[in-house]
């Protein structure tokens, strides 16, 4: 079943019910999506504004990142309940590994909008980091699950040691957003 182009409601509605999917998967590339979709809104605040005017080329290519990932969030969230519907396991680890991946690429695009990005969101900035690194984490969790379940130890191996340098790097980026968003709230 695709999800993209339902309700919301239907969604939570069947990620609540006792239904095989959309599960865990589905879920952290939504979330994902929703960081995504944050960094878009902030860019699109800031982009035609005279006091952002400096930073024009840097932020539409903010935004045309960012609404890529949030393209291929929405495409992966629809690919997890067809990859586990199908009980292929390479399918399954491979839909959210892609998702760790697009995460750590989506939370690099937090930094720069802090300063160069609509001071008035700069809240949305955090969360967009917090939505990022919470779809990351979610998913890499789906993927340990795929990866055991797999049995193949050089493959783990290989995976586990790109995420888990991934993750540390996402957790950085959105500790220092968060600090540096909350001191410019603080005054």
């Amino acid at each position: 079943m695709s999800y993209r182009y339902k309700a919301l409601e239907k969604y939570l509605d069947d990620l609540a019910a006792k239904l095989p999917v959309p599960g865990g998967g589905s879920a952290a590339a939504l979330t994902s999506a929703l960081g995504a979709s944050l960094i878009s809104m902030v860019a699109n605040f800031s982009i035609g504004k005279t006091k952002y005017a400096k930073f024009e080329k840097e932020l539409k290519s903010i935004l045309e990142k960012s609404e890529k990932l949030r393209e291929e969030f929405l495409r992966l969230a629809d690919l997890d309940v067809i990859a586990f519907q199908s009980k292929n396991i390479r399918d399954a680890l491979n839909v959210p590994f892609m998702v760790c991946r697009l995460c750590f690429e989506g939370a690099k695009l937090c930094t720069p909008l802090i300063a160069k990005g609509n001071v008035n969101l700069i809240s949305d900035v955090a969360v967009a980091a917090i939505l990022l690194e919470s779809g990351f984490a979610s998913a890499y969790i789906n993927v340990g699950i795929n990866l055991k379940l797999l049995g193949d130890k050089k493959l783990s191996h290989e995976i586990n040691k790109e995420l888990e340098q991934k993750e540390k790097s996402i957790r950085r980026m959105r500790l220092e957003t968060e600090e540096k968003v909350g001191k410019i709230i603080r005054g």
